[in-house]
């Protein structure tokens, strides 16, 4: 593996020295998801002065509980949103391409038990496949019975007629915002997390900037920039309203949230590389089987919610739902104890004005920009396989409003993350369906392995190293900040993660300021040990 630059410092105390220095900025992102991270990136990319902040930890909320899938929506495709399944498609190979270590190609089944499904949905995935054009992954192919057991170990054999595989991609989400965060910062952004927007300025009736507090320290600063963007994700309309009550313009509520629920099991029960996809479950639902870092991940529901809430909870009928549907395409059922980790995910639909219904199933995945009256800049909606066009439409429309001088776009197209092996991946390169470890690194390997406790297996495939170089590197401030989204322990093991919790914690107050709040991460980790039934 080729080694790579030694990689930034990204000590708190010198970010927030740097933060409280700079006068002003040309743009001021809130909100460290995959949007607001995009966003920052390819501004950065285009020479402007950037800062983002994140009132958690970067990608803590929908960015890092996603499916774990970089595709273009075959759903959507079955809707007629041609538009949206072309643009995603061209996407996919961006990210692919941009971040080989971290989003992989996927080979996915969907078992047939009918004999009109293989034919139906073969014609649907080959139209599929010409959207996607030069981008395209591997055609679609129709399978026997036998050929779909070997691609699908654990599926149902009793009525099999056949199947159809097709490709496309999977990828590490939080590890994937983490790298967006530190190629922005490796280009001039200054980003930093765990640091709340507690106002918004405005001056002459537009916004100019906001305060935002250091989380773990009090210090409060004023941050002024020539523009400012709302992407928060689900929580943008608190934002909106900020800014409506400042500017005395109250403003009517743009998300209409709905959650995801994802259970984990072993990988015995659908052993193989292949995932397994049904488009239509008994309520409408598509139901994915992944193999993700040596586990399988099953998901996913869509449930409206009328709160938002920054740990939401998977609903009895949901877990019911997930476990009954994978019954019914597995040879062996998962059952509630098998379950290694719960996890769920907020949605940022875009509602329409006059809807006031709650079937999130038929909201728009399509995303949403808009400024309001004092400029400020909101983004929302979409999915993390089109956060680079996102980022493209929010700068597009900063100039339209005046913001920002207008620079050409196409910056990030083919610009490489940190991390991503030069030259593309390497040969015999891990996938992300195998358990984790320093692979999951990409180039910056050797630099991990250079750090004290290379050698210190703590377990789930997490080194001592590994826990200092997220503390020095990769802004890891808390025990969840590393066993949630710089290792992916949680959400594969729960159990696994609360049993690791005094060695992390001992590290980072070895190499941090600041205590890691170990307390708080075993609450949590109970939490995604507990299923409803």
């Amino acid at each position: 593996m080729t080694a790579a630059p030694a990689p930034a410092p990204t000590r708190r105390a010198a970010l927030l020295d740097r933060l409280a220095r700079a006068p002003r900025y040309d743009l001021a992102v809130i909100g460290g998801g995959a949007t607001g991270l995009g966003v920052a990136l390819d501004a950065a990319a285009r020479g402007f002065s950037v800062v983002l902040v994140d009132s958690h930890d970067f990608a803590q909320g929908t960015s890092s509980r996603a499916t774990k899938l970089v595709h273009g929506g075959v759903r959507y495709l079955a809707q007629g949103n041609i538009a949206l399944v072309r643009e995603a498609l061209h996407e996919r190979a961006s990210l692919l391409r941009n971040a080989p270590h971290l989003a992989q190609p996927l080979p996915f089944v969907l078992p047939c038990y009918h004999c009109w499904e293989a034919p139906f949905y073969g014609t649907g995935l080959m139209l599929y496949d010409a959207l996607a054009g030069r981008a395209g992954l591997g055609a679609t192919r129709l399978l026997g019975p036998a050929r779909t057991l070997e691609c699908l170990p654990g599926a149902r054999a009793e009525g099999l007629k056949g199947g159809v595989k097709y490709w496309d991609g999977q990828f590490d989400d939080a590890r994937l915002a983490l790298a967006l965060a530190r190629t922005a910062a490796s280009l001039g952004a200054l980003v930093l997390n765990h640091c709340p927007v507690r106002a918004l300025l405005h001056e002459a009736g537009k916004v100019a900037g906001f305060v935002c507090e250091d989380a773990h320290g009090g210090r409060r600063f004023t941050v002024r920039a020539r523009a400012v963007v709302n992407a928060t994700g689900v929580w943008v309309d608190a934002l909106r309203q900020m800014d409506g009550v400042a500017t005395g313009r109250p403003v009517a509520a743009l998300v209409a949230p709905s959650q995801g629920a994802h259970i984990v099991v072993e990988r015995a029960f659908l052993p193989g590389d292949h995932a397994l996809m049904v488009p239509r479950t008994a309520d409408g639902r598509v139901l994915f089987a992944v193999p993700w870092l040596g586990k399988l991940i099953l998901g996913t529901t869509d449930s409206p919610r009328q709160d938002i809430v920054r740990e939401p909870q998977a609903l009895r009928e949901e877990v019911r739902f997930l476990l009954e549907e994978s019954a019914r395409y597995l040879a062996r059922a998962p059952q509630a104890q098998d379950v290694r980790s719960l996890w769920v995910g907020l949605r940022p639909l875009v509602k329409p004005q006059h809807d006031e219904g709650d079937d999130t199933k038929h909201l728009s995945r399509e995303h949403t920009v808009l400024a309001s009256r004092s400029g400020l800049v909101t983004v929302t909606g979409g999915k993390w396989t089109t956060y680079r066009v996102m980022a493209e439409d929010v700068l597009q429309k900063c100039f339209a409003h005046g913001l920002l001088p207008e620079k050409p776009a196409g910056m990030t197209a083919q610009l490489r993350l940190v991390g991503a092996p030069r030259g593309g991946a390497e040969p015999g390169q891990q996938r992300i369906s195998d358990a984790p470890g320093l692979h999951s690194y990409g180039s910056d390997a050797p630099h991990v392995q250079s750090l004290p406790g290379a050698r210190t297996d703590l377990g789930g495939g997490l080194s001592a190293a590994m826990v200092r170089f997220a503390a020095r590197h990769e802004y890891a401030c808390t025990v969840e900040d590393m066993l949630a989204r710089r290792s992916r322990l949680l959400f594969l093991d729960a159990r696994k993660a609360i049993d690791l919790v005094p060695a992390v914690a001992q590290l980072l107050r070895e190499e941090l300021d600041t205590d890691p709040r170990p307390g708080d991460f075993l609450a949590l980790a109970q939490q995604y040990l507990r299923v409803p039934t």
